[in-house]
């Protein structure tokens, strides 16, 4: 196990909200040991015992929740580097030394190369790690750049591209409900299952967030890596193990059966939008285009939605549908599965028979099954709900992602080539966006997003059974 943790960017919002309440929790858990050091890297001009007074600070913002004794021995194991983050001589004095060290870039993609870069020209000790957060890279070419640097560097086993939601347990209870229950399993296919739509919406809106998030938008900050990793654990075949290899070798699976999609299916499939001005309770929320840091020529979408296809055996006839938004009026986080009609009803019962669904409440934690059955009048048919709560988890996200780090297991983190094929699902979308080819749609904060477009909701042709002139002229 790697007791060393150097975070490049360790003054910045990720580590102060997540990454320092996740050491807490892992100290308070047992599982840090007493010679663990923490190394901060940032530009700040700070010295040890200014950063230690800072960390204090934000976990008594974001991590009070935790015993004071592992709160102060968080603080007291850092310390501190003032170092430009692309500069090899800066960057070999933070990870100095001879014992093996996890190096976590909690910085914007568009660093990583040249902070890779230099961590190759300053040598890391024998047995180091390196963790990326997402997106791994800024669209498919300078991932596989990113990957071939890597390469050179440590072994892809030592390669950490993480992604909090799949430490999350709610997210990985989507498989295990799958793989345990064999209700479920046997009706998992398109011949059961008529579409699952992954939701990520939420009331926050940008937060000071502009210098990281008007550069990337809400399909490049959570429909390329977050929703897609949710994706490929609803429809991916069973693995034979929970071993990194099996694991992975099926989600990539998943990802290289998603069907291409052609201009016509980015135009018709694929929806775009950002928040005017409103309120969400007691807030009032400025149209994003006038938030602080916002350049409104970058026309970033705060609204993204995709509909993909699977061209494998089990989900041929199924639609997935993956959305996310910010600023809207209520907070929706699941996956909903939702099932096909009965074919055939008895004569005689009254009521509407609605399809059943199953949701996996990612945020708060829950598990729902919505069915019909009969009421407390003959023969008419009712709604019913059965539901579950879980119990809160051992570990936050953030936690289990730095223990899986220094315990050396990848399981939950993306391989070099998942991280690509993520990249090419999308990358016709970026491409036609780019080109205007999908309209800016605008939404009020705090409702419920952009109105849907007229021809949703009807059926839609194959684009694999569509000729290329058969493309309409007009695709906004």
């Amino acid at each position: 196990m790697i007791d060393r943790l150097a975070i490049f960017g360790a003054t910045g919002d990720l580590a102060a909200r997540y990454l320092l309440p996740a050491l807490a929790a892992l100290r308070a858990a047992g599982c840090l040991r007493d010679g663990f050091q923490l190394i901060g890297a940032s530009r700040e001009d700070w010295d040890s015992d200014q950063y230690r007074g800072w960390i204090a600070d934000r976990l008594d913002r974001h991590g009070s929740f935790y015993p004071a004794d592992a709160r102060r021995a968080v603080a007291a194991s850092a310390h501190y580097r003032q170092a430009d983050v692309t500069n090899p001589v800066d960057v070999a004095a933070v990870v100095a030394g001879d014992d093996p060290i996890a190096a976590y870039l909690a910085l914007p993609p568009a660093l990583f190369p040249h902070v890779v870069t230099a961590l190759y020209d300053a040598g890391l000790p024998t047995g180091s790690r390196i963790v990326l957060e997402k997106p791994f890279g800024e669209d498919l070419a300078s991932a596989r750049e990113l990957n071939s640097l890597l390469a050179g560097l440590v072994p892809e086993q030592a390669v950490f591209r993480v992604d909090h939601f799949l430490a999350m347990t709610t997210v990985q209870n989507v498989l295990g409900s799958r793989l345990a229950n064999r209700v479920l399993e046997p009706l998992w296919n398109s011949t059961h299952i008529a579409e699952v739509e992954i939701i990520w919406d939420e009331t926050l809106a940008l937060e000071g967030r502009a210098g990281y998030y008007d550069r990337v938008g809400a399909l490049k900050d959570m429909v390329q890596n977050h929703l897609l990793q949710l994706l490929c654990l609803v429809a991916m075949e069973p693995p034979i193990t929970l071993g990194e290899r099996d694991l992975r070798d099926r989600k990539v699976d998943v990802l290289r059966s998603v069907r291409p999609l052609t201009d016509y299916d980015v135009a018709h499939r694929t929806r775009r939008a950002r928040y005017l001005s409103g309120r969400i309770g007691d807030r009032a929320i400025p149209a994003y285009a006038d938030e602080e840091g916002v350049d409104p020529r970058r026309h970033t979408e705060t609204f993204a939605e995709v509909e993909l296809e699977l061209d494998s055996w089990r989900w041929s006839g199924t639609t997935f549908r993956l959305r996310s938004g910010k600023a809207l009026g209520q907070d929706r986080k699941e996956v909903m599965v939702r099932f096909r009609s009965v074919p055939h009803l008895p004569f005689g019962h009254e009521g509407e028979v609605l399809p059943n669904v199953l949701r996996f409440g990612l945020e708060p934690e829950g598990l729902t099954l919505d069915m019909m059955g009969i009421g407390s009048r003959a023969r008419a048919f009712t709604p019913l709900s059965l539901t579950a709560r879980m119990e809160p988890p051992d570990l936050p996200a953030y936690g289990q992602l730095l223990l899986d780090v220094m315990r050396g297991d990848p399981a939950l983190s993306i391989r070099g080539d998942e991280a690509e094929q993520a990249w090419r699902v999308l990358t016709p979308v970026l491409s036609a966006w780019e080109r205007d080819l999908v309209s800016m749609q605008e939404y009020p904060a705090g409702s419920d997003g952009p109105a849907p477009r007229p021809h949703e909701g009807e059926q839609r042709p194959r684009s694999d059974l569509l000729h290329p002139e058969a493309l309409p002229g007009d695709m906004s």
